[in-house]
């Protein structure tokens, strides 16, 4: 396992981030246990989960399972580089939603108690909230780092602009500001390459991509006996209207003696700014597989290839200008 720096900051972070998501809903305690033992186990220290995880009706429960996790001891808190995030609502109740500065101060509290820790390394926002200004969002912030219960703040769903708003307004108060930015981002859905790689570059934040197969879209779809169970409603049209650059893209993984997963991986873990792509096995044996990624080398010629059959996008305003 190889480390790079989260974005400017000093924290190294694995090439591969272990996405928690399924931890509860999908993946029972247990099981969720022993694939954060074997993540270690393979040199994996990047964790990332949020307060809401868990499903509807158990907001919280996967920080709970983590919290569990670390409680066994043996190191495993001193480990991982924990990544967690706070937006959406945990219950009916006003207050208990969005960034405000008090909400930033109860959802922190919160998380801190359901994992079990007294830090949180790196603290991200999950949305964008448009309705509290930046001065009262970074205010509560550098009170929680001054506090010692986090030590990083990154954002998740920006775009271009907020990236660049939050960073100038951190800069003003003396404040290092965001260090990652976590987006959807895979070789089907590139929209960030407009404005919000650029932005990433340009202030030293490293990105997060998650999704990375796009639902399993770029999993080898065509050849799984399961596809038809996984093809329904808005994945279904999808991958109806995508299935001709589907079935090239399969073919030429097949010509590089590789599988279509682990080409979507590799082709992130070269993209400029991608710190770690964000996985989410639901099993020891998904975690196993996405670990072959990283032994793809994709020459310069391949990349062009994957683009032919992918096209993305040039950095705005070239992008629709000319």
């Amino acid at each position: 396992m190889k480390y790079k720096n989260l974005g400017r900051s000093g924290l190294s972070v694995s090439q591969l981030c272990l996405g928690t998501m399924n931890f509860g809903p999908e993946t029972d305690e247990a099981t969720s246990h022993a694939i954060m033992d074997a993540a270690l186990g393979y040199d994996i220290n990047f964790f990332d989960t949020a307060n809401r995880y868990g499903g509807p009706e158990n907001f919280g429960r996967t920080e709970e399972i983590i919290g569990r996790w670390f409680a066994k001891g043996g190191g495993r808190r001193e480990k991982v580089v924990l990544a967690t995030k706070l937006y959406g609502p945990m219950d009916p109740w006003a207050n208990n939603r969005g960034v405000s500065a008090l909400n930033i101060r109860r959802a922190c509290d919160a998380s801190l108690q359901r994992l079990q820790t007294d830090y949180i390394d790196l603290y991200q926002m999950h949305h964008i909230d448009r309705a509290t200004p930046w001065e009262e969002v970074w205010q509560a912030m550098e009170v929680l780092v001054a506090q010692g219960k986090i030590l990083y703040v990154g954002s998740s769903n920006f775009g271009g602009w907020h990236i660049a708003q939050a960073q100038e307004e951190a800069k003003a108060r003396n404040f290092m500001g965001l260090i990652s930015e976590q987006s959807i981002y895979n070789l089907v859905t590139r929209d960030i390459e407009r404005e919000v790689i650029p932005a990433a570059l340009n202030y030293g934040l490293g990105i997060m991509p998650w999704s990375p197969l796009h639902g399993g879209l770029l999993g080898g779809i065509l050849k799984k006996q399961d596809s038809k169970r996984r093809l329904e409603g808005r994945s279904k049209e999808f991958f109806d209207a995508k299935r001709p650059q589907i079935e090239k893209y399969e073919a030429f993984c097949e010509s590089l003696g590789h599988e279509p997963a682990d080409v979507a991986l590799a082709w992130l873990l070269a993209q400029p700014a991608v710190a770690a792509p964000i996985i989410g096995p639901r099993t020891q044996d998904q975690l196993v597989r996405s670990l072959k990624a990283l032994e793809v080398s994709l020459s310069a010629a391949d990349l062009a290839t994957l683009d032919e059959i992918f096209p993305g996008y040039k950095t705005s305003p070239e992008d629709y200008a000319w």
